[in-house]
């Protein structure tokens, strides 16, 4: 069975709510300090720092961090700051410090970069801007401006010198609210090219492998000509000569592998149309395939030339008299 309660129980139910919401509505939150805060423009203000601050949070109680940068202001500021403004009852929530950090938009370097090539390239024909290399003589730092701040750095002015390389530039920094900043900057710039180096010492007449290669970007104006184009096309080829780490590879400095080497002990091979015969021989010089070398027979002693065709592989072709007076025995003398 439900039981209804009395009248006027019910009436001072209704007017204690009544009076405990009137009471919270006029108790406004108490005012919280921040564990962090970011700020925009040049000064921090009541409300930054503190919630619910009331009729004084847009007064400005100190100066704001760099942009881009952050910075901490202790509790115990905090409260000597909004002291003289009659704010009473502050909670600091354990709180010892506030971080506090102003908002910004970064401006990278390689934006800076770009823009200056980008002028080089339309500017001096210097090539794509991809391939303009730039050195700045005091590298540029990350430039942080304001939020709002729309558009990318441009060149106002530059001057260049293409013998040297040497270049002044001016450029406008957007800041914010419209408005423009200068920066100037000195530095080299040259066009360059990918070019094939070689990563580690190559004795002459080593086989070339592809970890013995390396692609980098030079100066077009030091690296002259008869590069390598392309590192797969070296790759298999040996060194003609000895090669240094880092040195720009060249076409001239390739050779086919040797596949025989000099006072190495080959097989001759003597061929005519329908008869191959082989036998011992002695290079007296190296050769890659197809190259064409002297060879010692070693029965008659006589020297031929024949054309390298493999691994220790000569082959002589002549006619049927020659190959037979090439194979027959040195002569003998008789005792008697």
């Amino acid at each position: 069975m439900i039981r209804t309660l009395p009248a006027a129980f019910a009436i001072l139910l209704a007017l204690g709510a009544v009076q405990a919401a009137a009471q919270s509505t006029a108790d406004p939150a108490r005012p919280l300090l921040k564990a962090q805060a970011t700020v925009t423009g040049s000064v921090v203000r009541v409300g930054d720092l503190i919630d619910n601050a009331g009729i004084i949070a847009n007064v400005a109680i100190f100066r704001a961090p760099d942009l881009g940068g952050t910075g901490t202001v202790p509790a115990s500021a905090v409260i000597e700051a909004v002291r003289a403004h009659a704010l009473v009852g502050l909670d600091t929530g354990g709180l010892d410090e506030v971080t506090v950090t102003r908002a910004s938009r970064a401006i990278p370097v390689a934006d800076i970069e770009h823009s200056v090539a980008r002028a080089l390239s339309t500017r001096f024909n210097l090539g794509a801007v991809k391939d303009i290399s730039v050195n700045f003589e005091r590298d540029p730092r990350v430039i942080y401006v304001e939020p709002d701040a729309n558009g990318e750095p441009r060149v106002a002015q530059i001057n260049f010198n293409p013998r040297s390389g040497q270049f002044d530039a001016t450029l406008e920094i957007p800041t914010g609210a419209g408005n423009r900043g200068n920066l100037r900057l000195s530095g080299r710039a040259a066009a360059t090219t990918d070019v094939v180096v070689v990563s580690r010492a190559i004795e002459r007449g080593a086989v070339i492998k592809d970890s013995d290669l390396e692609v980098e970007r030079r100066p077009r104006a030091e690296i002259g000509r008869d590069l390598v184009a392309d590192r797969e096309l070296a790759v298999g080829l040996a060194a003609r000569k000895s090669l240094r780490p880092g040195q720009p590879l060249r076409n001239a400095e390739l050779m086919k592998p040797e596949l025989v080497q000099r006072n190495e002990i080959v097989t001759l091979v003597f061929e005519i149309p329908g008869v191959r015969l082989t036998v011992r021989g002695k290079a007296t010089e190296s050769g890659a395939e197809g190259d064409t070398i002297s060879v010692v027979n070693e029965q008659s002693k006589r020297t031929l030339q024949g054309t390298v065709i493999g691994h220790g592989r000569v082959v002589v072709s002549s006619g049927s008299s020659r190959i037979a007076a090439n194979l027959q025995p040195a002569p003998q003398t008789v005792r008697r």
